[in-house]
């Protein structure tokens, strides 16, 4: 990494805020708050606005306590990936993964749907304890027997890419 050089920096595309003042501002400089009790607004791909950058360094420093969960790094060949094909792209499909494997109320094998590794989602997945229900009721306090929300989709990717740029700041090209 260059001399102030940020994650955001190394993607292709803009990045989403996730609490990094270096990195900038999301959707083109707009500032977005988080609604109190409205349904956060979609932006194109149909990822919400709403911030949870709180939330995502709070699990990132919970998560870091964990001698299992920490041990986890990206491969150079998944860093590669996420560079090449840009953090919107990564988020897509963190959002995408997240909705299909663990997202509904009864997973298609639950607790052995994640892989370990082949893409930089399915290994933050779980660094973050996104990977099955049981994880995901455990460390995010989510119950299992029942749907995801589009909001806990929102909150569980947050996280998932917060991870993500983390490792990528870690390990600089």
């Amino acid at each position: 990494m260059h001399d102030g050089e940020t994650a955001g920096e190394r993607y292709s595309q803009p990045m989403l805020d996730l609490g990094d003042s270096a990195a900038g501002t999301p959707h083109g400089g707009r500032a977005v708050s988080k609604p109190e009790a409205e349904t956060p607004e979609p932006v194109p791909g149909g990822i919400a606005h709403a911030d949870y950058s709180d939330y995502a360094a709070a699990m990132l420093h919970r998560l870091g306590t964990s001698a299992f969960r920490a041990k986890f790094v990206l491969s150079a060949k998944d860093r590669d990936y996420a560079r090449t094909k840009g953090r919107e792209t990564i988020d897509r499909h963190a959002h995408e993964m997240l909705a299909k494997r663990v997202g509904p109320a009864e997973p298609y094998k639950d607790g052995r749907q994640t892989p370990w590794r082949g893409h930089p989602v399915f290994t933050a997945q779980h660094a973050t304890a996104t990977c099955c229900r049981g994880c995901i009721e455990k460390w995010h306090h989510i119950p299992k027997g029942r749907a995801l929300t589009a909001e806990e989709v929102d909150r569980l990717a947050a996280v998932v890419m917060a991870w993500i740029d983390r490792d990528l700041e870690r390990h600089p090209q």
